[in-house]
C-alpha cells in the first residue's frame, strides 16, 4: 500500500512512502472510534454547573405555619423545594467527567479512522514544510496548490515547528498538529489529512506501540 509525495506546489515528486496495512488498511471498528469520541468530548466538559441545595439557601427559618389543625400539608420553613426560590433537590453539582479508556482501544479507534479515510481517498503524503518565518499567506498559497481552500484540513508534522504551526493558526478550518498529538476525533474532525512525509513512519511506529 503506497501513496505518492506530492511537493508543496501540489504535483508528484516521483516519491512514494508505504503505508502499514496493520494502520491503514484494517475493517474499521465503529464502536472503538465511537467510545474514543466519546471520552475526548467528555474532557472537554468544564463541569462546573452547581445549584442550591436546601442547605445553602439563605433565608428564613420560621415555620411558615402550625404543624397541625390547618387541615392541609405540613409546612417547614420558605427554603422547602416545594416554594418558589426555594433549594432545588437533586441539582446538578460540580464534578468531572473524564474517564478512562485503555491504550489498545485508541490505537484501534485511530487506525479505524485512517482506514476509512484512505479508503474514501482522504488521506495525502507531503514533503516536508518549513517557512523561514511565520507567514499566513504562504500557508493560504500552499493551501491553494493542494485545492485545501475552504476545506476542513489536518496537516501531521513529524516534530514541533513553530513557524508552520503560527502560520496556521488564523485559518479556522487547519489544523496543524504533530504525530503523537493527535486524537481520534482529530483526525474524524478533518475533511482532509495531509501527513508530512517524514511524519508517515513515526506516526505508524507510535500506533504499533
Amino acid at each position: 500500500m503506497e501513496l505518492v509525495v506530492l511537493s508543496t506546489s501540489g504535483k508528484e515528486t516521483g516519491r512514494k512512502v508505504t503505508l502499514d496495512e496493520s494502520v491503514f488498511g484494517i475493517e474499521p471498528n465503529q464502536h472503538a472510534v465511537y467510545l474514543e469520541v466519546k471520552q475526548y468530548l467528555a474532557a472537554q466538559r468544564q463541569g462546573t454547573h452547581k445549584s442550591k441545595e436546601r442547605s445553602e439557601i439563605t433565608a428564613s427559618t420560621r415555620k411558615l405555619k402550625k404543624q397541625k389543625g390547618s387541615g392541609s400539608a405540613r409546612y417547614g420553613d420558605i427554603k422547602s423545594p416545594t416554594f418558589k426560590g426555594g433549594g432545588r433537590v437533586f441539582g446538578p453539582k460540580p464534578r468531572d467527567y473524564r474517564f478512562k479508556l485503555n491504550k489498545a482501544l485508541k490505537r484501534l479507534a485511530k487506525k479505524s479512522v485512517l482506514s476509512q479515510k484512505l479508503r474514501d481517498n482522504s488521506i495525502r503524503v507531503l514533503e516536508n514544510l518549513s517557512f523561514d518565518a511565520p507567514k499566513t499567506k504562504e500557508f493560504i498559497t500552499l493551501l491553494d496548490a493542494l485545492t485545501l481552500t475552504g476545506k476542513k484540513s489536518l496537516f501531521v508534522l513529524p516534530e514541533a515547528n513553530k513557524n508552520v504551526y503560527l502560520s496556521s493558526r488564523n485559518l479556522p478550518k487547519t489544523r496543524v498538529l504533530n504525530y503523537n498529538e493527535i486524537s481520534s476525533y482529530d483526525l474524524i474532525n478533518a475533511g482532509e489529512i495531509i501527513f508530512l512525509e517524514g511524519a508517515v513512519e513515526k506516526f505508524q511506529d507510535n500506533l504499533k506501540k
